[in-house]
């Protein structure tokens, strides 16, 4: 049986916020990306570029956070089981790792390409 109460939408959102308001408070990189996501953001939309390209950006924009997000879910589930250094545990934090670069990686070459592009080609 699970330990979860009924299901209510504004609980529920509440928790999400209390989430978003811990990870801006207590992790350094998402703060980082946070920052150039509040600084992209309006540049994509004064961009000139197609409504396609904007989404393509926007969604690798937003990757990066989500990833990040994750990452630190899955870092503070494995440091909750143990924090003395295993090996299962350090391979769970290497690919929570993976995904960030992966993500932000994502992200470099997709607004490189479209801005290259639109601005040289």
């Amino acid at each position: 049986m699970r330990n979860q109460p009924k299901y209510n939408f504004f609980k529920n959102t509440t928790y999400a916020l209390k989430g978003l308001k811990d990870l801006v408070k207590n992790e350094t990189s998402f703060k980082i990306e946070l920052i150039i996501t509040i600084i992209l953001l309006p540049v994509l939309f004064i961009l000139d570029v197609s409504l396609v390209n904007k989404l393509l950006m926007f969604i690798s924009l937003m990757g990066m956070l989500l990833s990040e997000a994750i990452n630190s879910a899955i870092e503070r589930v494995v440091d909750l089981v143990t924090l003395e250094h295993h090996e299962m545990a350090g391979r769970a934090k290497d690919v929570g790792s993976a995904v960030v670069f992966i993500s932000i990686f994502i992200f470099v070459v997709t607004w490189s390409v479209i801005l290259y592009t639109h601005f040289f080609i």
